[in-house]
């Protein structure tokens, strides 16, 4: 019997704790000495004061880029000759997850490590060696596979509190997928982001990912509503960073984020996060592979409780056509997608029929409230 390699990649360091933006020049001076930050106004002001702070002790300097907006061909392209052009040994991103995409391909780019310091937990982008490429329109382009993982990825928990509660709440959404999308992509023999069979390890991560945040993840966030550091709250942050980083990289991912990607193009969804896309889509991929009731029933009710989209309406789109609907199917269904990822054939037709009944459970749900 012949078995296939597994491969488990990760950060070179990972480091999380409150007022953890103190140590970032101590991190950072294993790397090197001067650096490009890229950020947008909130994401840079956020961890300005620490990073001045920490780099001045250790004579790091440090130069300020803003982000435009978007993770995109032209402002990665924009990113690297800047930095280039400046001489940096190190490109850090300090944000969400568009700008953390663009510094790491970037960085790929001028061949210097990256570092990701998140302002939000909003999604599992920091840890992996994976951006995701969009157009200048929004809409997705597609994944554009790293050579490594960031060298460091650093979590000011205090800073997190701080950030708007619903992007730790969509931060949980893509969280919440990654075991099933793990579990569906062990099933399949799919390969994961490195192209290896899923691990052991990727998936216990992927199950442990799972188990945190349906315990903690609505006390987390009235720990954020509250802007204060609990023991759910760094519980939840690191299952939304770096459990689901690892799990999703090292397990793979399925309908709940083709669904995602193709989401993308509807121009009524673009206010909605990435991780309440995923939410969403991970509701449809439940139905699509028939999960017990009880098992449904449970994310539906823990989606509920933290405020995630249980329907097309919680997304924006109470009254979509039908036919952008069932293009949006069609797309998430196409060759080459994470659809393909499933124990078996994925049709378009199947998928907008499973959305369909996904918003319509979760109507009752709602109803029923």
């Amino acid at each position: 019997m012949g078995f296939k390699t597994k491969i488990f990649g990760a950060p070179s360091r990972y480091v999380q704790g409150a007022g953890a933006i103190q140590a970032l020049g101590r991190h950072i001076a294993l790397l090197g000495d001067k650096v490009l930050v890229v950020g947008g106004k909130a994401g840079l002001s956020a961890t300005r004061e620490g990073r001045e702070k920490s780099f001045k002790l250790l004579n790091i300097l440090q130069i300020e880029d803003k982000f435009n907006g978007e993770s995109s061909d032209e402002e990665i392209a924009r990113l690297a000759a800047f930095g280039i052009r400046a001489g940096v040994s190190v490109l850090m991103a300090s944000g969400g997850g568009k700008a953390i995409d663009a510094v790491k391909a970037a960085a790929e780019d001028m061949n210097v490590p990256a570092v990701i310091v998140p302002t939000i937990a909003s999604n599992d982008a920091p840890c992996s060696a994976l951006s995701v490429i969009y157009n200048n329109d929004g809409s997705f382009s597609r994944l554009r596979p790293l050579k490594n993982n960031p060298a460091l990825v650093l979590m000011d928990t205090e800073i997190i509190a701080k950030a708007p509660v619903r992007t730790l709440v969509a931060g949980m959404g893509d969280a919440l997928a990654t075991w099933f999308e793990a579990d569906a992509c062990r099933r399949s023999n799919a390969l994961n982001s490195f192209g290896g069979s899923v691990s052991e390890a990727g998936l216990a991560l992927a199950k442990h990912c799972l188990n945190t945040i349906i315990e903690h993840g609505f006390n987390a966030k009235i720990a954020c509503e509250n802007q204060v550091v609990t023991h759910a709250l760094e519980k939840v942050v690191e299952a939304n960073t770096l459990l689901s980083g690892l799990g999703f990289e090292n397990g793979g991912v399925a309908v709940a984020h083709a669904l995602s990607e193709a989401f993308s193009a509807v121009p009524e969804l673009h206010h909605a996060a990435h991780g309440e896309t995923v939410a969403f889509g991970l509701l449809v991929q439940l139905i699509l592979e028939d999960r017990p009731t009880a098992e449904i029933n449970e994310i539906y009710e823990f989606c509920r409780s933290v405020g995630l989209p249980i329907t097309l309406g919680d997304l924006g789109c109470e009254e979509i056509d039908k036919d952008t609907l069932r293009r949006a199917a069609d797309a998430a269904a196409a060759p080459g997608n994470p659809s393909a990822n499933m124990p078996f054939p994925v049709t378009g037709r199947m998928l907008y029929d499973a959305v369909r009944a996904a918003d319509g459970l979760g109507r009752s749900f709602s109803a029923a409230k």
